[in-house]
């Protein structure tokens, strides 16, 4: 028992200490939220037949479904058309802040709040990939995502610099404005009824608890005059980012798992032929030409069918082995980005390609980052003007620091 101790304190250590996998977190944010953003826009002109109140799925048809399966979505609080444009343009704006990562906390609930609502609206429109950000969703509410590539993590930076420097930096005063009128909003909510639940269950319990929350992160921040409050809020925060990132890889594995053994039962899988069918039906060949090049080609198509089922029953196991799962990787992410093409399915692909990114090696994220950092800075110069790089952190504040201003901030 003497001998594991080290190893289980220094793992007691490691998830309670730090916020792990910045830069996978990032990506998840980032990917999900281009993604949600690119489905919004692209569909925008077809917005009233697919979600609109007028739409097929009627919205009494939505609202009895709702009652019976207790999901939330703000869509049904009115059947006005003025209210439904109105939620369709906060989805949009708060995919746009979550990927710029402005108050990630904030947006990351207001990007939630979007995708149930539209997606819980509708059943019917979503395919594998709604049902993937449908999920993920729910999960970046509990994660840390702002630590990097963010204007979160940006404020913070100089703020510590201008700190370092002996300078006065005003206090912010944006996160309590954003957090005293969303407190407002969800009183009337509440007190209109519209969301569902009790004082011990159901989506208010969620909302207010996660308002709670954020003030009860402020004033310690601000008020306590020692160290252990701050230090238990961190540990919190650490633990329930680590819990929803290591649930984030296990829906990922999941995925992937059932997915490839339901393939294996089936007999065109066995056989090598299943891929050849979806090449020849108009839903999933945008490009026909393309897709009958494809699926001429026996040999092709009984190559890419047994290697989708043996990539997909496989790739749970090869995390046990970085360089295997680093290939195995790469092979998932081109699949899909080939899918996108030939079968028409690019939001599946996207949200697919954003739920593998978590397995990406830190080094190559940074390494991109760096990479796209310098390409910004050659286009800025291009066009006439400077914009520094990335600075280098500054002595004591780690790289990815969390924020601590008011707000539901990174």
């Amino acid at each position: 028992m003497n001998r594991f101790a080290p190893t289980l304190s220094r793992g007691i250590a490691r998830v309670t200490e730090s916020a792990l996998g910045p830069y996978q977190t990032a990506m998840i944010r980032i990917g999900f939220a281009a993604t949600w953003l690119l489905f919004l826009v692209r569909e925008f002109p077809h917005r009233q037949e697919m979600y609109g109140p007028d739409g097929p799925w009627s919205w009494d048809l939505a609202q009895r479904l709702v009652a019976s399966n207790h999901a939330f979505t703000a869509l049904l609080w009115s059947d006005s058309q003025v209210w439904f444009e109105i939620v369709y343009a906060l989805a949009v704006l708060s995919s746009v802040l979550l990927l710029a990562g402005w108050r990630t906390r904030t947006m990351s609930v207001l990007f939630m709040i979007g995708v149930l609502s539209l997606q819980n609206r509708s059943v019917f429109m979503g395919d594998g990939g709604d049902n993937v950000l449908h999920l993920m969703a729910i999960y970046l509410v509990f994660t840390r995502c702002g630590r990097v590539w963010s204007l979160d993590a940006r404020r913070e930076r100089l703020a510590h610099q201008a700190h370092a420097r002996g300078e006065w930096s005003a206090p912010d005063r944006v996160g309590p404005v954003l957090w005293t009128v969303l407190g407002v909003l969800l009183a009337t909510a509440t007190g209109a009824g519209r969301i569902e639940g009790g004082l011990l269950g159901g989506w208010l319990t969620v909302f207010w608890g996660l308002w709670a929350a954020q003030g009860l992160w402020w004033a310690v921040r601000r008020f306590a005059r020692s160290a252990e409050p701050r230090v238990l809020l961190d540990v919190v925060a650490n633990l329930a980012h680590n819990a929803a990132l290591s649930i984030i890889m296990a829906e990922a594995c999941l995925i992937y798992a059932t997915a490839g053994w339901y393939k294996v039962q089936g007999s065109r899988w066995q056989d090598g032929t299943a891929v050849y069918y979806p090449l020849h039906l108009d839903y999933f060949s945008p490009w026909s030409a393309l897709s009958g090049v494809l699926s001429a080609h026996g040999t092709l198509v009984m190559l890419v069918t047994y290697g989708t089922v043996i990539m997909q029953v496989a790739f749970p196991f090869t995390l046990f082995n970085r360089r295997v799962k680093n290939v195995l990787l790469v092979a998932m992410m081109t699949e899909h980005a080939v899918i996108a093409v030939v079968l028409g399915l690019p939001f599946f692909s996207l949200a697919m390609i954003a739920a593998d990114a978590v397995f990406l090696p830190t080094s190559f994220l940074r390494r991109l980052g760096g990479w796209t950092a310098r390409t910004r800075g050659r286009l800025s110069a291009v066009g006439g003007r400077t914009v520094p790089g990335p600075r280098a952190p500054e002595p004591g504040v780690p790289e990815g620091a969390e924020p601590t201003h008011v707000g539901f901030t990174a």
